[in-house]
């Protein structure tokens, strides 16, 4: 086991925003975290990158408690697009590979190349998508044990959403690393989630094994999910 979460419960303020969260996270698998916004899926990540601390619970990686120490063995990627305007985008490259000792220079040109970015091109004259692009590159350039990608297809063209899913599975070593997608974009990552856990108010409501969930009860992660999700739906009527 990479990494898990034992009852782990997270306020901000006087709200909870997790309550009593347990999950368990297995290297070389990818794993689906979704529900809609607001669900603490963002947060989830979070506590798992060692960025937040929970308020009851504890967070392990590789066995030992989760810290900001951690963040050299995961590459997290925000749902916020953080960039310095005056870089370039091959600043940026260098600012990462400076920071990270992981960093990949080979891989980030190839991934580069791949997802159509130019190495002068000004980040504040990027277009939404191509910087949404440019985040991915940078944190699938590095070679971490763990990969946490918040909303990573927020802003992207969904006519080019499915073939960077498919290169994406390209540039992952799945004998060595672990990958969490939290999103509520189900129809992109389904065909790569190995596993899927969804959030609800704070708490997990459902957790499948995507495979055994398509050949035992013949339905797809979407169906499952509003399937398991309709019980909270009627409830709040």
């Amino acid at each position: 086991m990479v990494a898990e979460m034992k009852n782990v419960s997270k306020k901000y303020g006087r709200d909870f925003c997790l309550q009593d969260v347990s999950l368990q996270l297995h290297k070389g698998k990818i794993y689906g975290l979704l529900g809609p916004n607001g669900s603490g899926k963002s947060t989830t990540l979070k506590l798992l990158a060692g960025l937040v601390e929970p308020q009851a619970g504890i967070v392990l990686f590789n066995n030992n408690k989760v810290s900001k120490r951690t963040s050299s063995k995961i590459a997290y990627l925000s749902e916020l697009d953080i960039f310095y305007d005056a870089f370039n985008v091959e600043n940026m490259i260098s600012f990462y590979a400076s920071q990270f000792p992981d960093f990949s220079l080979k891989k980030a040109d190839e991934l580069l190349t791949f997802m159509g970015l130019e190495k002068q091109k000004k980040l504040k004259h990027l277009s939404k998508g191509s910087r949404g692009r440019l985040k991915l590159v940078l944190v699938l350039s590095r070679e971490p044990e763990m990969i946490l990608l918040d909303e990573p297809f927020s802003g992207l063209d969904p006519m080019v959403r499915e073939s960077i899913v498919k290169g994406l599975l390209s540039y992952l070593d799945f004998e060595n690393q672990t990958v969490v997608i939290a999103t509520h974009e189900i129809d992109e990552i389904e065909s790569i989630l190995d596993e899927a856990y969804v959030l609800a108010d704070g708490k997990i409501i459902g957790h499948c094994e995507v495979e055994i969930l398509r050949e035992e009860q013949g339905l797809s992660v979407l169906e499952w999910l509003k399937k398991t999700t309709q019980p909270i739906k009627e409830e709040k009527r």
